[in-house]
């Protein structure tokens, strides 16, 4: 069997590939890593987004964490962030999220926080992967006294609600703004935290049926709440993924507004302000040419990483930065969170429009996005990681990035699945970089076949 955990916890389809047995045997093995050298009985804080599957996992995974002597601690229904927040804001052992993020419903997943709210390292990932596995160590049995129990955290959603909202300065009446929950964990929690703060809210997407969580809304499909915005009037509109770690927007004219402008927008504000620490924001090597010209413009370092929130994270706690992300809209703001949290950042840019008085459009329109163009080459997947070592294939990248000027650029990368290496090529003009990009696909296919 391979590796359980992937980027962001272990997932699949639920009751095919995530079984009832893995939740149980992930929560026993991941109570005992992660809580067995407390001298109480250990604490884990449960929680999950609104699929149907959630049900089936959530008791089997507290039936392993209970039987490895552990108390589980159950949240309900609650954005991932949240979970990271609660488990440092009420002392708790550990954290477990149920969850599959933006994908469908028929899937969903499970992923660990330590008591200091980060996802888990590689290192004990490996741990309880082992243990599942490989039977690496023996989980002791407790009897008796010692058997784990349940019990709920009823304010859950109102405490991440109070704490989101505290994270800015004022309020927010004034603003109208639409509301995309995705039918998914943040339907509770982030309507009340910005009704908190007095903003006109209309919300959409916000009766989970089990069923219809990203379902043709949130983050991964914007037209509803494009329309929504617009035809209502509302000065913002803000879509959430299934498990509110992440958030886009649409402007009042209903136009898109993705990760890399968020935190332009915020990074510009923060600098402003003298708050922007180390004059720094971390984003990855998948973010617009418009981002890099836009820091070089107003002074503001940018550090590049691999594709994936753990790699942004990693490198921020490396340099002591506190703004990093995603284009996707994963956005970590280490000043109040140690994961990305959509209902955060939504509220971080809805101030923003609040204090300066300008439209989200205005906000935006500090970076350019330059056109884009993704290929795929087939190629032989043995191959795969050889295109950096072929003089042909970086000949013509060197000879395309020359002709940019500096207002252009390549990447290539094998994809992590399939017998692909993905060719990512921007620009100002769309027809040159497509062109463009198609002969790089056919030299690379030529060589590595």
């Amino acid at each position: 069997m391979g590796r359980l955990f992937g980027t962001d916890g272990v997932r699949g389809i639920a009751n095919t590939e995530l079984t009832g047995e893995m939740a149980y045997n992930l929560g026993r093995a991941g109570a005992y890593v992660l809580a067995s050298e407390t001298s109480h009985m250990p604490r884990i804080l449960v929680g999950k987004d609104t699929r149907r599957s959630g049900d089936m996992l959530e008791k089997a995974l507290v039936a392993g964490i209970c039987s490895a002597g552990a108390e589980a601690v159950l949240a309900g229904f609650i954005p991932t962030p949240a979970i990271a927040h609660l488990v440092r804001q009420h002392d708790f052992d550990a954290g477990v999220m149920i969850s599959a993020s933006h994908n469908p419903a028929e899937f969903n997943g499970i992923k660990f926080f330590n008591s200091e709210g980060y996802k888990l390292s590689d290192a004990l990932e490996d741990r309880i992967e082992a243990i599942i596995l490989d039977n690496a160590e023996t989980i002791p049995c407790p009897q008796g006294l010692d058997v784990g129990i349940t019990s709920q955290l009823v304010t859950a959603a109102d405490d991440y609600a109070e704490f989101a909202a505290s994270t800015i300065k004022g309020d927010l009446k004034g603003l109208k703004i639409a509301m995309d929950c995705a039918n998914g964990a943040s339907y509770i929690a982030s309507p009340a935290a910005v009704r908190k703060l007095g903003a006109e809210l209309l919300v959409i997407n916000n009766n989970p049926d089990g069923l219809n969580i990203n379902k043709d809304c949130g983050s991964t499909h914007l037209d509803m709440l494009k329309n929504f915005t617009r035809e209502n009037g509302c000065d913002v509109g803000i879509a959430f993924d299934g498990d509110a770690d992440r958030v886009l927007f649409v402007d009042e004219n209903g136009q898109f507004v993705d990760g890399d402008k968020v935190m332009a927008i915020i990074g510009l504000y923060l600098k402003k302000n003298n708050l922007l620490k180390n004059n720094t924001i971390v984003a990855t090597v998948m973010s617009n040419l418009g981002f890099d010209i836009m820091a070089r413009d107003n002074g503001i370092n940018l550090v590049k990483t691999a594709v994936g929130d753990r790699y942004v994270l990693e490198k921020m706690l490396e340099g002591d930065f506190i703004v990093g992300g995603e284009q996707s809209g994963h956005i970590i703001l280490r000043s109040f969170n140690t994961t990305g949290d959509g209902l955060v950042t939504a509220l971080q840019v809805l101030s923003i429009m609040k204090e300066s008085g300008k439209k989200l459009s205005e906000l935006a329109s500090v970076m350019q996005v330059f056109p884009q163009v993704l290929k795929n080459a087939k190629v032989c997947n043995s191959k795969k990681y050889s295109y950096l070592d072929d003089d042909v294939i970086a000949r013509k990248c060197s000879e395309l990035e020359e002709t940019f000027h500096g207002e252009g650029r390549v990447l290539i990368r094998p994809s992590g699945t399939e017998p692909l290496i993905r060719v990512m090529i921007e620009g100002r003009e769309q027809e040159y970089i497509t062109k463009k990009a198609i002969e790089l696909v056919n030299i690379i296919e030529e060589r590595l076949a």
